[in-house]
């Protein structure tokens, strides 16, 4: 007989743990009765709990709280549209999209952009936003090695259509990496295709002004290049955008159905990520976070992290097992640094993600470092 109770049965082979978070401060973190120092947020400029982001929310929630329905039933509230303008302008953009989620800003993208005439080239690596919005729009997928694009040209040599997008996350975030936003554009100028770039993880946190890896690249707003960011990282909120030109974001608005179909994020979230992008523009979240990030590569050149000049610094483990031995042991040192494990990242790759945020201190980066050296 089958119910709901049976229809997982035998559970998945990697059980994903729930855990009760109580509270968030500062670099801290509320864990089963426990106060860690916070190394797995993605609260990468600590604007979450910063006091002018929480006044901006708070005083738009004293008009309302939930926006009602969706944007084309009610319309935009003058914040939002505010917001997408100043986005735009920031990001060096014509136009820009504001929708709920990372994960709806790409599956509704993708599936607004392409159909099964259309071919789509994937980093293997991409985030399972782009995985799943490819699949979903029915396109013809091909995948290649994890920022080949040597791979890349071969294919895009090779399958020769009217309509292509090159896909690709900018900042991956289980390996810190980059792509190489310039090469992926060039490809895509010689192969007359679109490039869709999520730099979720690159906003905020990369460059100078932490305006990502297409302004790192020179190549922002380029007619080619679709963006894509979000509020819930360095913004410190929630939400996501979409920065394009001013046809492609008019076309979205028809045809995105995330969009769409989906309720308006709320005026309290909104006016959070314009409070959080004024304070980006000063830069000195930025560059706090930016002197961790060099003072914690410099204190553990001699350890065995993966490659990664962003605020992402992986260690690759291998074993499950001694992944969660050792985040349970820095855990028990007070600290907490999740292990990642399949099926987010391949089978024997399971690795420690340590984050770095401009909350850190010096010391408490001190401190995770010599445990971290006990516990290897």
């Amino acid at each position: 007989m089958v119910d709901s109770r049976n229809w997982f049965s035998p559970p998945p082979p990697h059980r994903r743990r729930r855990f009760i978070a109580s509270r968030r401060e500062g670099s801290l973190i509320h864990v089963d009765g426990r106060t860690l120092i916070n190394f797995a947020s993605n609260d990468y400029l600590g604007l979450s709990f910063h006091p002018a982001v929480c006044m901006g929310a708070t005083g738009a929630l004293a008009e309302s709280v939930g926006s009602g329905a969706s944007r084309l039933v009610s319309g935009d509230d003058p914040m939002l549209h505010r917001l997408e303008q100043k986005l735009a302008a920031w990001k060096g953009y014509e136009a820009c999209l504001i929708v709920g989620s990372g994960m709806l800003a790409n599956l509704g993208l993708l599936q607004a952009l392409a159909d099964r005439h259309c071919h789509c080239f994937s980093d293997k690596l991409n985030h399972a936003s782009l995985v799943d919005g490819v699949r979903l729009s029915g396109a013809k997928a091909h995948r290649y090695t994890h920022l080949d694009t040597a791979q890349l040209e071969q294919q895009l040599q090779k399958h020769a259509a009217d309509r292509r997008i090159i896909v690709s996350d900018g900042v991956f975030s289980m390996d810190g990496d980059c792509a190489d936003v310039a090469e992926l554009l060039s490809l895509a100028e010689t192969y007359d295709t679109l490039l869709l770039i999520d730099d979720a993880h690159g906003t905020g946190t990369v460059g100078e002004t932490g305006k990502g890896l297409s302004d790192m690249a020179g190549v922002a707003g380029h007619a080619r290049l679709i963006e894509v960011g979000t509020f819930g990282k360095a913004f410190g909120s929630y939400g996501a955008f979409i920065l394009a030109t001013h046809e492609l974001i008019e076309g979205l608005k028809q045809r995105q159905r995330t969009m769409i179909y989906s309720t308006a994020l709320p005026v309290a979230l909104i006016a959070a990520a314009e409070t959080a992008l004024a304070i980006i523009e000063k830069g000195n979240e930025v560059k706090q976070l930016q002197r961790n990030l060099h003072y914690f590569k410099a204190a553990t050149a001699d350890l065995a992290f993966m490659p990664s000049d962003t605020p992402i610094q992986p260690m690759m483990i291998g074993s499950d097992e001694k992944a969660l031995s050792m985040a349970k042991s820095l855990a028990d040192h007070g600290f907490f640094v999740p292990a990642i494990r399949p099926p987010t990242v391949p089978e024997g790759t399971a690795r420690l993600r340590f984050t770095i945020t401009a909350a850190h201190t010096e010391e408490q980066i001190d401190a995770l470092i010599e445990c971290l050296r006990d516990v290897l």
